[in-house]
């Protein structure tokens, strides 16, 4: 018998006045799976998180997550049920300490799992620095150890890799996989470095203008035609 879907989304749009950026987006992820969500600039990756995760007014759309409905819960309701979201630049508080903010963080989530988490990414040997004053790498790496607090069922990541080297991406792809094996974790990723979603990623889903353009996986996205002509001329192509 095959797994129920951890995340199941359906119509999901807003609209900011006249503009639709996201125009009745349906999306399942399985459980344990790595999801890729790619498009060009504008393409409403972030705004998807958005609406998925409660952020913002006029939230349009069905969430459900492991088959419980939480499109009437907030923000804060939904991290709580398991829901959990970083954004593209760092989250951390340059003058606590990384265990400091890890644990802030485990306290809103009313689940205490610091040790663990710092031990899982390798931030022990930086837990009693503060985190101004620790490389951007790992900066990132604190960012998603506050994502990670409170073992959250779904982990949602935007542009996680934003800044750094190639070899610290790719570094960071293998953590999250083994993470996801490990912890039984369902993940979307939005990322702009093609060769961490090609490393790391099961399936793909493609946005292009507040739509979906395509699904599949990393190889069939990679040379479906609709694809290679939207981004033709891009890193992506």
């Amino acid at each position: 018998m095959s797994k129920a879907p951890s995340l199941v989304a359906r119509g999901l749009t807003r609209r900011y006045g006249g503009f639709t950026a996201l125009k009745g987006v349906d999306i399942t992820l399985q459980s344990g799976e790595i999801r890729g969500l790619i498009g060009s600039n504008g393409a409403g990756k972030s705004t998807c998180m958005d609406v998925l995760t409660g952020r913002g007014p006029d939230l349009i759309g069905e969430v459900q997550l492991e088959g419980v409905d939480i499109s009437k819960l907030s923000e804060r309701a939904r991290r709580r049920a398991g829901l959990a979201r970083s954004f593209q630049k760092t989250n951390i508080f340059p003058e606590l300490t990384v265990r400091q903010q890890v644990a802030l963080a485990a306290r809103r989530a009313e689940f205490d799992n610091t040790e663990e988490v710092l031990s899982e990414l390798g931030l022990m040997p930086h837990a009693d620095r503060l985190a101004g004053d620790i490389s951007y790498g790992d900066q990132r790496r604190v960012d998603l150890a506050l994502t990670l607090v409170g073992r959250p069922k779904v982990l949602l990541l935007d542009e996680p890799a934003a800044g750094l080297t190639l070899e610290e991406s790719l570094s960071l792809a293998r953590m999250l996989r083994a993470l996801a094996e490990q912890w039984k974790l369902t993940v979307m990723l939005v990322e702009h470095d093609m060769e961490v979603i090609f490393s790391v990623c099961d399936h793909l889903t493609v946005l292009h203008l507040g739509e979906i353009l395509t699904e599949g996986s990393p190889e069939a996205v990679r040379s479906n035609p609709e694809v290679v002509k939207a981004y033709l001329g891009s890193t992506f192509a």
